[in-house]
């Protein structure tokens, strides 16, 4: 009896966002502790009555606190570009590219003086901590996209296969196992890249992995669902080749249609309800 599209529609999940999902504390203390020193030594310009001077001193006598500056800013690149009228410039922050006077500009025009001087903040390093807690926030969307990765590969070690790779292209493959996969690369011209590659004694599994949560969906999972379906159908032409979907994720339900004709001609499409019953260990058998 074949599976029924709804009861396993029915069964993906709105998010998989683990602890530490939302903020990684971990390298924003990293981030803020490689430059605690720098940090600490530009909190002299707190509160100070005559902070340009003491910024010029600070730059002579110091020159690596110039790194810090940047993130003051909540930018991560150690070059900064900015124009006024007189002229655009590029300041370097890694190794000083102007003079001391022309550094003084950026920091009185970007109101980096104002903030030091005015007591706005009281500690550049506690500063620093928040600053780096917003960036990394930003990084969320990345690691959302890896979440799904990483559950795959949890399954896939706990189901015993001896022999997997990550992110292994598919000329890659053809070279190191010896196979033609000319029917999934249109005789060449893609450039498949598969999120893992299992191997056993006599199958080649080339798998791919996502998981689209909250409700949107759009053109982006229609087109996802349609290039799955004919990799699958592909693969199908190839022995000793087979193609496995792990996906899942509440926004499918806005591109259920395109998903179920996947489902429908796809025999290897499987969510995490799927993997939790152990469907990783009858697959790779």
């Amino acid at each position: 009896m074949g599976r029924n599209f709804e009861e396993w529609l029915n069964q993906f999940k709105f998010s998989i966002s683990g602890y530490k999902y939302y903020i990684d504390f971990e390298k924003v203390y990293k981030n803020v502790d490689n430059i605690k020193i720098e940090l600490n030594i530009l909190n002299s310009l707190i509160g100070s009555r005559q902070i340009e001077k003491d910024f010029e001193n600070i730059m002579e006598k110091y020159p690596e606190t110039l790194k810090c500056i940047p993130i003051l800013l909540a930018v991560r690149q150690m070059e900064i570009y900015a124009q006024d009228e007189n002229g655009e410039f590029t300041y370097n922050f890694k190794k000083q590219n102007y003079s001391i006077e022309q550094y003084k500009v950026f920091m009185r025009e970007t109101g980096l003086f104002e903030l030091l001087q005015k007591h706005i903040v009281n500690n550049l390093v506690d500063y620093c901590l928040g600053v780096e807690t917003g960036l990394d926030s930003n990084g969320r969307k990345n690691r959302g996209g890896h979440q799904m990765e990483d559950l795959v590969e949890a399954y896939i070690k706990k189901s015993g296969v001896k022999e997997y790779y990550k992110e292994m292209y598919l000329t890659d493959i053809e070279k190191k196992w010896n196979v033609d996969l000319s029917a999934i690369s249109g005789n060449g011209t893609s450039t498949k890249r598969f999120d893992f590659v299992v191997k056993t004694d006599n199958m080649i599994y080339v798998i791919e992995t996502n998981f689209y949560g909250g409700n949107g969906g759009g053109s982006k999972l229609n087109e996802t669902a349609r290039s799955y379906k004919m990799i699958s159908q592909e693969a199908d032409t190839i022995k000793g080749i087979t193609f496995v979907w792990f996906t899942d994720g509440t926004a499918w339900r806005s591109a259920r249609r395109n998903l179920e004709e996947t489902f429908n001609v796809m025999e290897n499409i499987y969510n995490i309800n799927d993997m939790e019953n152990g469907i990783m260990t009858k697959i790779f058998k």
